[in-house]
């Protein structure tokens, strides 16, 4: 039987926040984003780079996975090391790379996790096939504290269409039930109208609405990398699940608004344009 570890728990001022990702070489999602966010809300990044992708503001032109060996060693390198308090994941390119993630956090204890659960870009390209889903639902999704779907993303993991707002509070209740992780928020950043809805229903409890005006701007291009990043953030400061969820909700609005007048590359901008550093405490 493997030896299971505790993870370095000395806690700096500064909560560590490691991110299981891919890297965007636009810089505007994976990786990339997820850092900028983890600093700007006073964390410290830490980072397993699951994938090389090449893209800009138009779209991914090429891509590939990192070996899931190389993917575990890096978490180990950094959670034997460095005090991690969160986990965060996005772009997982295989079913493989899924259970050779688990199999690692199995051997760590008392490790909290954020699962985005990054399927396929904006643009078309597809990450994760139907086994990789599975595997996510079968392994990784279970130890999740909380998995963040878009609407899309919450259809392929509930197995059930998602057309409006009630089918994503159908589809959240749905995932719980399946995979048996502690909470969903359905995002709502693909439905119509002059709001947005997010939807966060934690197992056993009411669905908390959030509604926002939605945005007009072209830089939306890692919307939901900046805000897994920033609850899984909010929540190595402290915070409860739904005061995260929240926080994140209104960090990630404030940040559309602020940088919706800014212009990068030819395409879709990247969603933290305007992001601007906050304090822990805020």
């Amino acid at each position: 039987m493997a030896r299971i570890r505790k993870p370095n728990t000395r806690r700096p001022g500064i909560p560590c926040v490691l991110t299981i990702a891919g890297s965007d070489s636009g810089g505007g999602a994976g990786i990339q984003a997820d850092s900028r966010t983890i600093h700007a809300l006073g964390g410290f990044a830490a980072t397993a780079i699951t994938a090389i992708t090449a893209q800009n503001t138009i779209g991914v032109q090429s891509w590939q996975p990192i070996a899931p060996k190389l993917v575990a060693a890096q978490i180990k390198s950094v959670i034997d090391d460095l005090p991690v308090a969160v986990i965060k994941t996005g772009l997982l390119p295989s079913a493989e790379c899924i259970r050779t993630i688990v199999k690692a956090l199995d051997s760590f204890a008392n490790l909290r996790l954020v699962v985005d659960p990054l399927i396929g870009s904006t643009s078309g390209a597809r990450f994760l096939d139907e086994k990789g889903v599975a595997a996510l639902m079968k392994f990784l999704a279970p130890r999740a504290e909380l998995l963040t779907p878009n609407w899309p993303e919450a259809a392929a993991l509930s197995e059930r269409e998602v057309a409006s707002v009630a089918d994503a509070e159908l589809a959240a209740r749905s995932i719980l039930a399946r995979c048996g992780c502690a909470a969903v928020l359905v995002k709502g950043g693909h439905g119509a109208g002059g709001l947005s809805e997010d939807i966060l229903v934690e197992r056993g409890g009411a669905a908390l609405r959030l509604r926002r005006p939605r945005i007009r701007t072209a830089n939306t291009h890692g919307t939901g990398c900046v805000l897994a990043s920033a609850i899984a953030t909010r929540l190595a400061l402290g915070d409860e699940l739904a005061a995260a969820v929240r926080f994140a909700g209104d960090f990630l609005h404030d940040a559309l608004v602020a940088g919706r007048s800014q212009r990068f590359g030819a395409g879709h901008g990247p969603a933290f344009a305007g992001l601007r550093f906050k304090s822990p405490n805020r």
